[in-house]
């Protein structure tokens, strides 16, 4: 096992890092680090003897975490900045129909189950609206209000079908 990454390189987080139990002060599921984030390789070490951590500082936030390469790109790498993020909730900018059927109005709410940055059009999403996850382009979505209620009928990311 070679390490990608040496001690002060730049590096961009492509997850979001959350609190596994192991960040001083922060609850589990606690967002630590959204993905894009950049931050400068400090140490390198193992975890199992088969996975490389990377002890990361991202001096904007303020914090240390640990990272698996996988989690981690070089920060020069090309990276698409996303306005939403997995579970956040928006609401369409136009009617959204498919064959004329109405799946959502503006003011409807939704949630984002997974984010697509590699697509010609650009970022795009797949959101889950009551019975039905679209995919629709970033420039068709809003912010839903932050009093919006919660959807309890998602599934979790790795279980869309969409």
């Amino acid at each position: 096992m070679r390490p990608r990454f040496d001690f002060g390189d730049q590096v961009r987080v492509i997850r979001n890092v959350r609190d596994d139990g192991t960040f001083p002060g922060a609850n589990i599921g606690n967002l630590l680090v959204r993905r894009g984030s950049v931050g400068y390789v400090r140490d390198v070490g193992t975890f199992l003897q088969d996975q490389l951590i990377y002890s990361v500082h991202f001096f904007d936030q303020q914090k240390m975490i640990g990272c698996r390469e996988e989690e981690l790109i070089s920060a020069d790498d090309p990276w698409n900045p996303s306005q939403f993020e997995f579970r956040e909730k928006v609401t369409p900018t136009v009617k959204l129909e498919i064959n004329g059927e109405l799946i959502a109005n503006p003011g409807d709410v939704g949630q984002v189950l997974k984010v697509l940055r590699d697509l010609p059009g650009g970022v795009a999403y797949h959101v889950r609206f009551p019975g039905r996850t679209l995919q629709i382009p970033e420039k068709l979505l809003d912010p839903a209000p932050a009093d919006a209620p919660d959807l309890t009928d998602l599934p979790d990311e790795e279980d869309t079908d969409a």
